[in-house]
């Protein structure tokens, strides 16, 4: 495996950190990953996927979105809306650079981000969801106790994962104004939706929703041991090895792996 490290400038002109793993020998597609929410292109679900797809000829760019890991802006002046804007100039950024994403790849409200993307992304041929939620407000009920004083006051501090974030109402009025079923109902790309039966951060009647609102060729995997977070690398791993085994039809055949 080859790395670069790169930057490139997202939809609010910060420079955003990004990282592309690649196979050694030929690439045979580029694929497009999009974190979990406030977590980063370094958490171990991203870099365990990441990795493991590249012994499959799969090239992945992964990168921090606005305001969150080694990328410029300010984390409180995002929202979903600007998630997806991010993905959007991050396949601008692969087409130019490299090649255009063949595949997009989301995890939890990363996974919601490129269902949002993938009308934007022609080149694209395969969308990956991975604990996905079926729509962006779910990740509200994660500071559910302090909506009434964002509300009230314009902004609060949160507590995510034992970290200090600062939620504005505008992300909530935005996180309203999704309706991300009804572009998963116009997605022309093939969908893979997994989830795990025991997620207890995004409940899997999530999946379900999203597997009935897109058109065939849809697939569904349940992941009957992983939690939220694939946190087991044997969940990553198992989870890489599907989805470059899947996407053969969309992003090239799958290398043999030794």
């Amino acid at each position: 495996m080859r790395v670069e490290r790169v930057a490139f400038s997202g939809a609010g002109g910060q420079k955003l950190a990004a990282r592309l793993d690649a196979p050694d020998s030929d690439v045979r597609a580029y694929a497009l990953f999009a974190h979990c929410f406030t977590c980063g292109k370094d958490v171990f679900a991203a870099s365990r996927i990441a990795q493991q797809l590249t012994e499959h000829g799969i090239a992945v760019l992964r990168f921090d979105f606005t305001g969150l890991g080694a990328s410029e802006g300010e984390f409180a002046n995002t929202n979903f809306s600007s998630n997806v804007a991010d993905l959007v100039a991050a396949a601008a950024y692969l087409r130019q650079s490299y090649e255009a994403p063949a595949m997009l790849i989301g995890h939890s409200l990363g996974g919601a981000a490129v269902l949002a993307a993938a009308g934007e992304i022609a080149e694209s041929r395969a969308v990956v969801t991975i604990a996905a939620p079926s729509d962006p407000r779910h990740v509200i009920g994660l500071f559910r106790d302090q909506v009434p004083q964002i509300q009230a006051d314009g902004e609060a501090e949160v507590l995510l994962e034992g970290r200090r974030f600062t939620i504005k109402r505008q992300f909530l009025i935005d996180a309203e104004e999704q309706h991300l079923m009804a572009k998963v109902a116009q997605l022309r790309q093939a969908l893979l939706v997994m989830h795990g039966p025991r997620d207890t951060t995004v409940d899997i009647a999530n999946a379900g929703r999203i597997f009935t609102a897109a058109k065939h060729p849809k697939s569904f995997i349940s992941l009957h041991h992983a939690d939220h977070l694939l946190s087991s690398r044997e969940d990553a791993v198992y989870v890489s090895n599907l989805i470059a085994a899947w996407s053969a039809p969309y992003a090239g055949p799958v290398n043999p792996v030794s």
